[in-house]
């Protein structure tokens, strides 16, 4: 695509004040795995229509459009790589997991999507959830076989152990510190993550929320545990909410943050939190490292992770949600961190 169609730029505009008109279907009386072949078309170009590939600290490496004629597929919150770069993990805000193996080309370059698999999210008695409140699943961190999940609206903070062909109800519910009447109804948290494992939370997980904001206009995020367990708060930075983040080994938190408008459609930023603002008391704050408008190659990002690739480079991913509307696509970009 050479640039963007005032027509499509407007329809995109749209999409995210749309309400999703056909809602996911059942897969039956219990949740079964539904594997789906995953279409792609490489995204070669961040910048439309340009050629640059560095973009401050980041270097783009390519990305994909996914599309699948699984009437499930789509609504992607969040993700996590089990294997770097490789076989992956996610959530869609539907009440749904989703798995699948991320193929590279011989430059490196994302390629194609392989062994998708989704499966609905299950009660106690392995029946699927229906209810679009108790299933809203935003964020997801994993370690070993256990996957965090936070939820908006119902909010909570569950664990469940990770199994690609029989995911189950939670193991268990966490303390998420953040007391609940501070958090708005469809701007919970957004974001969970595992802190670095040497540093001062000693892997313990963080969350934070989308737009939950104190008097002063700050967004609420806790540390669920470990030594420093506690509330702290993200500076808001302009008309940017959150919708994902990762930490990268130095121990900085990288925010994936969204703007919507009418007049000036979807964008994203990146933005790196010190990691000695994330500590219980403080207002956490950092630079933005990216900022892309709706004359690159975005959608409704929402999900990022952090992994090494072979030759040592720092990759951070990024995929988007299409909240299934025919007017917004399912993005999947990756970026080298230059000066870690």
């Amino acid at each position: 695509m050479n640039g963007l169609r005032p027509i499509a730029r407007l329809a995109s505009a749209l999409a995210l004040t749309l309400a999703t008109l056909l809602a996911p279907s059942s897969l039956g009386a219990d949740a079964n795995v539904e594997r789906m072949e995953i279409r792609t078309r490489q995204i070669t170009q961040f910048r439309i229509g340009a050629s640059e590939r560095r973009f401050g600290a980041l270097e783009f490496v390519g990305g994909l459009e996914m599309t699948s004629r699984g009437r499930n597929f789509g609504s992607m919150s969040a993700f996590r790589f089990r294997k770097p770069g490789s076989d992956f993990i996610g959530v869609a805000d539907t009440g749904f997991w989703f798995f699948g193996r991320m193929e590279h080309d011989g430059e490196g370059r994302p390629s194609g999507v392989s062994d998708f698999r989704m499966i609905e999210m299950v009660d106690a008695d392995g029946k699927p959830i229906r209810e679009k409140w108790h299933t809203d699943a935003e964020g997801l961190a994993i370690k070993g076989d256990i996957a965090t999940v936070s939820f908006e609206r119902g909010h909570r903070v569950s664990e469940f152990r990770i199994d690609p062909d029989n995911m189950r109800v939670a193991l268990r519910d966490l303390d998420f510190v953040i007391p609940s009447q501070e958090l708005r109804q469809n701007r919970g948290m957004e974001t969970i993550a595992h802190a670095h494992p040497h540093g001062i939370h000693e892997g313990g997980r963080v969350v934070v929320s989308e737009k939950s904001l104190d008097k002063d206009g700050n967004i609420f995020a806790a540390i669920i545990e470990g030594p420093d367990k506690g509330i702290f708060k993200v500076k808001r930075n302009g008309e940017f909410d959150v919708t994902d983040g990762a930490f990268l080994p130095n121990g900085d938190l990288l925010l994936l943050e969204r703007s919507f408008s009418i007049a000036r459609g979807v964008a994203m930023r990146l933005r790196r939190i010190y990691g000695e603002s994330v500590r219980k008391g403080a207002l956490a704050d950092g630079p933005v490292l990216l900022e892309a408008d709706m004359s690159y190659q975005i959608d409704n990002m929402e999900g990022i992770d952090v992994w090494r690739r072979d030759d040592g480079a720092l990759i951070v991913s990024l995929m988007s949600d299409d909240n299934h509307s025919i007017l917004q696509r399912n993005v999947y970009l990756e970026f080298v961190l230059r000066g870690e």
